[in-house]
């Protein structure tokens, strides 16, 4: 049932499309503020929760990790203290542009290893026409 200042747990995660147990686990982390409770114990978050789990699952989906996401929240209003988002979205860009290269050397070697016909790891290593790197 919807309260006239906030949503229970269940309605929060399934307008958010998120498991009941993903909110207490934010909370817990520090994510989502705490919800205040009704006379009977039932959480009440308010309606704005439902856009910072969106946000939340947007930055996650981005490649940050839950730690990065609560600091950038917590970064809004110390803005002078720490990183905001365009220089963290500028480092983990940097990141996934690394490791684009690196999957893309990657797949350009598995490519060759199958080109090559490489059936047997250890016989393919004693050709001189493997592609596998050795040390």
């Amino acid at each position: 049932m919807t309260d006239a200042v906030g949503m229970r747990s269940g309605q929060l995660a399934a307008a958010a499309g998120v498991n009941p147990q993903t909110l207490r686990y934010y909370e817990r982390r520090g994510l989502l503020p705490e919800p205040r409770r009704t006379a009977g114990g039932h959480r009440l978050y308010p309606p704005q929760a439902v856009t910072l789990l969106h946000v939340i699952k947007a930055a996650q989906r981005l490649g940050f990790t839950l730690e990065e996401v609560a600091e950038l929240l917590q970064a809004r209003g110390h803005r002078r203290h720490a990183a905001g988002l365009s220089e963290r979205a500028r480092a983990k860009l940097a990141e996934v542009e690394a490791r684009i290269a690196d999957l893309t050397v990657i797949a350009d070697t598995l490519r060759t290893a199958l080109a090559a016909g490489c059936d047997d790891l250890i016989t393919c290593a004693g050709e001189p026409r493997c592609p596998l790197p050795l040390p």
